[in-house]
């Protein structure tokens, strides 16, 4: 599992279905996605080994509360290009979970499904993301294709890398820290029967994983993904009740 990987939430098929329903549902999937055992909220602790050491999963869970789930994680060292080895731990009864209250958005706007060219590229090319827990050293991602698109008559050319099969968009824009979370948001892109074209519906951008919990550490925008004009659409932030958002 990567360090900063997110839950791919699908919406049943059905005849036709109207989008701002289907968009209802999808937040509905969210909610449930990040309060679940082991979902966002859920993650307590980040506990990363001295290079090299695999962690004892056994061991680690003995002892454990029922509530409590462990989990093994993987990522490159900065230095080294080495394979660091951690575990985490998930609270089905953590603070955050007990504290959440919902994720706000912006209301369903059909004008930000957006139809975009994707050009694959032939080589492994891999594109550098900083990463908020970083202090600003970067990890380089692999970005398999170009998304090509016009936005209120700006040309822009996205990098969205591999996640697990899936096209994962991390961007950014003027949103940010405002209404929205401040580090920027994600976005899966949606392919399309048509070769080369894409969809990115920004309604169902969403919160990173690092902001329902400080134990990830989510990739950053990197600059030719942050959009020069307000991006309402999509979720904006974790609501928690009792001022828990201040201490977390």
């Amino acid at each position: 599992m990567s360090e900063c990987s997110v839950s791919h939430i699908a919406v049943p098929d059905q005849q036709a279905p109207d989008p701002a329903d289907a968009w209802k549902a999808w937040r509905a999937e969210r909610h449930r996605s990040v309060t679940a055992p082991t979902g966002n909220l859920a993650l307590v602790e980040t506990r990363w080994f001295p290079a090299g050491e695999r962690p004892d999963l056994d061991a680690a869970r003995a002892g454990q509360p029922e509530t409590v789930s462990v989990t093994t994680v993987e990522r490159t060292d900065l230095v080294t290009g080495e394979p660091e080895y951690g575990l985490r731990f998930w609270d089905a009864r953590s603070p955050a979970i007990r504290h959440f209250e919902r994720t706000d958005a912006f209301p369903y706007d059909p004008a930000w499904v957006l139809q975009a060219a994707y050009t694959p590229v032939t080589d492994a090319r891999r594109v550098a993301f900083e990463h908020i827990r970083d202090n600003g050293g970067t990890r380089d991602l692999v970005v398999p294709g170009d998304i090509s698109l016009t936005v209120d008559g700006r040309a822009y050319t996205l990098s969205a890398f591999d996640d697990d099969g899936t096209l994962l968009l991390v961007f950014g824009d003027p949103t940010n820290g405002e209404s929205t979370y401040g580090a920027g948001r994600f976005l899966f892109v949606e392919r399309t029967a048509e070769e080369g074209r894409v969809v990115l519906d920004f309604n169902r951008a969403f919160v990173p994983p690092c902001g329902f919990s400080d134990q990830y550490n989510c990739p950053m925008p990197p600059r030719q993904n942050r959009f020069h004009l307000p991006v309402e659409a999509g979720e904006t932030r974790p609501v928690f009740r009792d001022g828990f958002l201040a201490q977390h």
